[in-house]
């Protein structure tokens, strides 16, 4: 059983990366270091004009698989769906164009467990495999942290309802077996993590990743939508920063998608750290605080079932 701080740590920063992001989403380095200089702190308007400490589709995506899994004590697939269409249909702000897709596909009356793959062949190479999955998946990481044989179909699974890929898929179970990797307390869970999916993941994503940390330099790394940059991106910076704080500042002050490098980045990087390392001034701000706490604290303790 994982540490209710670790737990806490992997949603809180999570959602502290995304809602550090979401006001200069879009924007280049440059732009954001002629506004903030380095952004390190939580801020209103910019990119979707909303108050500080609010968070986007990442966050709100990843609320609706831990609610699913608490409330179910199960991965339910066909109830996470429901979860995304009721989320869907409340309009939110921000939402990538085949999660909208796939959800609208969800809802025309294609099954859960095919309306990703359904909106995938649709799409031309180049625009069919984005980080819209990776940046939600991490609930699954805590639910199932000592059961990595479920951890790695769930995660495939929970992604496909959205995310068909195989890049997106394996790319949600390498993210989140490195993140049960730190809450298990692992020496080296990025490495356990690439043995786990080496022979079965595509090629691109696993020989990418293996460059993190040593292998890669700084003016490698990319700030793109694309599942695979935004994992080497984040996980680099998650492994080679000495804090949480830093971490999450780090990838966000990068530019491009910054919402979803910080959520990701956050993620892991509370798993490594734990809640009590990440900023108070931030999570004083942060939307849907007391929620996330509470749901890493059920997915912590609870019994989830990983049979399904």
């Amino acid at each position: 059983m994982v540490s209710a701080d670790t737990a806490k740590g992997t949603l809180l920063g999570l959602a502290c990366g995304d809602a550090l992001g979401r006001p200069v989403e879009f924007r280049s380095p440059n732009q954001i270091t002629k506004q903030h200089g380095t952004l390190t702190d939580m801020v209103g308007h910019g990119t979707h004009g909303k108050t500080a400490g609010t968070v986007t589709d990442d966050t709100d995506l990843a609320l609706c698989n831990a609610r699913s899994l608490a409330e179910q004590a199960a991965f339910d697939g066909q109830d996470i769906a429901d979860r995304f269409a009721a989320w869907y249909d409340d309009g939110p702000f921000d939402v990538g164009l085949m999660t909208a897709d796939a959800i609208s596909e969800y809802q025309s009356g294609t099954s859960w467990r095919d309306a990703g793959r359904e909106v995938w062949q649709r799409r031309a190479e180049g625009s069919n495999a984005g980080n819209g999955s990776i940046m939600r998946c991490a609930p699954h990481a805590i639910a199932f942290a000592d059961a990595p044989e479920t951890l790695e179909r769930v995660s495939k699974q929970s992604s496909a309802i959205t995310h068909y890929d195989p890049r997106c898929q394996y790319g949600c179970v390498l993210l989140n077996h490195t993140i049960a990797g730190y809450l298990n307390g692992f020496d080296d869970p990025l490495s356990d993590a690439i043995e786990q999916i080496e022979g079965d993941a595509p090629d691109e994503l696993v020989e990418t990743i293996r460059l993190v940390p040593d292998l890669v330099g700084e003016k490698q790394l990319e700030n793109t939508g694309y599942v695979v940059h935004t994992l080497q991106t984040s996980l680099y910076d998650a492994l080679t920063t000495d804090t949480a704080e830093d971490a999450i500042i780090t990838s966000v002050n990068r530019g491009g998608d910054t919402d979803t490098l910080g959520a990701v980045t956050g993620a892991i990087a509370g798993a490594r750290f734990g809640a009590d390392e990440l900023p108070e001034r931030w999570l004083d701000t942060l939307e849907y605080k007391d929620d996330l706490e509470l749901l890493a604290q059920a997915l912590a303790t609870t019994d989830v079932d990983a049979t399904v």
